[in-house]
């Protein structure tokens, strides 16, 4: 039995007295010491989809309208909320995109860190400060017994996403779901931050979902793949396979416009177009308009996911087989 195992997610957003769907049919799971990326462009569903594993989704105008998330054998759909909470922090915890919007200003680093290990953990204010003076040296925060009282203004980008992934691991989680966690930060930073998470996984054996648009991050870093394109899995395998033989377009040209520091180039590759919008009604593909192998069933039927091989499942309607002299949605 898989840690986390995400069956048939469904997540909607309420429009004008209808509930539009923005993440459709996602399944994967998640095994212990294991890294899962997820990929895809801004707008694909990849935050949303960890927003509802985490139970984050009351209070806005997102619903969970479907589908079952279990964790460690619970169904965590069942638990009451007071009982899921009780598992967020501990046993599962996040680390999102931008540490300066989700430190609290006011409060010194080291309290947000006892904050956690006193709901969580019986321990005194005296333990819990000592904790997190160990924890801030863990991630290779320096100095940490005068950084424990710093305020998070005071810190650095990079030091700032360290006391996140400090707090996350507060209490040993079994999970961590990391957000685009180097999003704000220069390449030597972002490497740094991803090695640490690495290494602490190795300690730790903690389960890790790594989100990010960087297909190159995601080679170096995860066991398995998912990419995802407007709510929907396009392409899922392990990341061997998935590099060996990218099947889907959109994976393609994700890869395409990475740039290539050795070569002259005049023009970087783009996927054109965007994403779709969710009040678009697409009937076929939502790919379709962007892709250069698209042809007229693509417009017309959507693809459904079938497997191309073992574990490499591709939500396409010419994997590996595309045809030629089909009008392109563009250049790729």
């Amino acid at each position: 039995m898989a840690l986390l195992e995400v069956r048939d997610l469904e997540v909607g957003v309420a429009i004008g007295g209808k509930v539009l769907p923005v993440v459709q049919g996602i399944s994967f799971d998640v095994e212990e010491n294991q890294t899962l990326g997820i990929v895809g462009e801004s707008g694909c569903g990849k935050s949303l989809t960890s927003l509802a594993i985490m139970g984050l989704l009351e209070g806005s105008m997102l619903r969970l309208t479907g589908g079952s998330i279990s964790f460690n054998g619970q169904d965590l759909l069942a638990l009451s909320p007071r009982a899921r909470r009780a598992i967020m922090g501990d046993q599962m915890a996040m680390i999102f995109q931008e540490p300066m919007t989700s430190l609290n200003p006011v409060y010194r680093i080291g309290d947000q860190i006892i904050e956690s290990l006193r709901q969580h953990r019986s321990m005194s204010q005296r333990q819990a400060r000592a904790r997190a003076i160990e924890l801030l040296d863990l991630v290779r925060i320096p100095d940490p017994e005068r950084r424990v009282d710093s305020y998070p203004h005071q810190l650095s980008g990079g030091q700032r996403q360290r006391v996140m992934i400090a707090m996350a691991l507060a209490c040993g989680p079994k999970l961590l779901i990391a957000d685009e966690p180097t999003t704000a930060l220069d390449v030597t930073v972002q490497k740094e931050v991803l090695d640490l998470m690495l290494d602490l996984q190795k300690r730790t054996g903690t389960a890790i979902i790594l989100i990010s648009h960087d297909l190159g991050v995601i080679s170096e870093t995860c066991d398995k793949v998912v990419v995802m394109y407007r709510g929907k899995i396009v392409e899922s395998a392990k990341t061997a396979t998935l590099f060996s033989n990218m099947s889907h377009p959109y994976t393609q040209g994700l890869l395409a416009s990475i740039p290539v520091v050795d070569h002259d180039v005049e023009w970087l590759n783009a996927i054109p177009g965007r994403v779709p919008l969710i009040d678009e009604v697409l009937p076929g593909c939502a790919f379709h308009p962007r892709c250069s192998f698209a042809q007229a069933s693509c417009a017309t039927s959507p693809p459904s996911a079938d497997y191309v091989s073992d574990d490499h499942l591709v939500r396409c309607h010419f994997p590996n087989d595309r045809p030629s002299g089909g009008e392109a949605g563009g250049d790729a």
